[in-house]
């Protein structure tokens, strides 16, 4: 199943839900005439989008809105921290083409700032997942929970087999006692390629899809800075605001400071490309990730 055929199952036997566009139909272009009047295409108005997406919520609507993800959760910031966070209405804001996804764009279409923006809103969840499997397994319960969210769209192909989705749950995808790699997204096939490089190399790699943004996982976070030597994050994102400060804010309440690595965008856009080379020019690649741990716990 696919992911616009799974919202045309979930529309079929709930009609609360909406889906919504501000001009960026490619995964859902074929649902207009299936859905009718509940497939809303607004054009390149992310905030009135966003605030006729509340006001359907408000009216007992659950809305889906897509849109790109760098005009979406900065565009309509204010929209929907003021229209839909504030009164914590069902809205589901779907970014597409977040962080290396956008690839071949250059700065201004790069959304690699919006998990700092989403998490910052009170009762805001963000779901960050790794592939196709992941994001159909999530989005029925995301879509029944009265939260709002932000999902980072991500329809990769699987390289994983997943446990069941959780909401605020992250997911050990590989277990091991040296150092733990914790990271969100497409991201995680080329963490698990440098666990196996690392296990090559005779070290221990435990790797942790962390899923979800917010609410994070803290017992996750937490059982790796106990149980491993090093605690890596990796994130398509800036330094600030995304996963590793999600980390190190949950070690420093609980008084732990373990040895950390982030690999990350500190603080730069990246070069567009093709995605395998984004991640060979900005060091994101397994083997460049492995190297990186390596030379931190030598």
């Amino acid at each position: 199943m696919t992911y616009e055929e799974l919202l045309y199952s979930i529309a079929q036997r709930d009609d609360r839900l909406i889906v919504m566009t501000a001009e960026n139909r490619a995964v859902i272009r074929n649902l207009p005439p299936k859905l009718g009047g509940r497939f809303i295409d607004t054009g390149i108005t992310e905030m009135t989008q966003i605030g006729m997406a509340a006001g359907l919520a408000l009216r007992g609507r659950v809305v889906l809105t897509h849109a790109l993800a760098t005009f979406l959760t900065m565009r309509a910031f204010e929209f929907i921290r003021t229209d839909v966070g504030i009164p914590r209405l069902p809205v589901k804001i779907v970014g597409g083409f977040p962080g290396f996804l956008s690839a071949a764009n250059g700065a201004t279409h790069q959304s690699i700032e919006d998990i700092a923006l989403m998490r910052g809103i009170p009762n805001m969840q963000v779901f960050c997942p790794a592939d196709d499997a992941e994001l159909l397994d999530a989005l029925p319960k995301i879509i029944d929970d009265p939260n709002p969210c932000y999902i980072r769209f991500n329809n990769s192909v699987p390289v994983v087999e997943h446990l069941p989705f959780e909401i605020g749950k992250a997911e050990v995808v590989r277990r091991g006692g040296e150092v733990c790699l914790l990271t969100y997204g497409f991201l995680l096939e080329h963490v698990v390629a440098a666990a196996e490089i690392l296990a090559d190399k005779g070290v221990d790699a435990r790797v942790v899809n962390m899923r979800m943004l917010a609410p994070v996982d803290r017992d996750a976070i937490l059982s790796a800075a106990a149980d491993t030597k090093l605690v890596v994050t990796i994130e398509d994102h800036f330094h600030r605001g995304g996963l590793y400060s999600a980390v190190a804010e949950t070690l420093f309440d609980a008084g732990q400071a373990p040895k950390t690595l982030s690999i990350d965008l500190d603080q730069r856009w990246f070069k567009p490309a093709s995605i395998p080379d984004v991640l060979r020019h900005e060091g994101f690649s397994g083997d460049q990730i492995a190297a990186k741990v390596l030379a931190a716990v030598r």
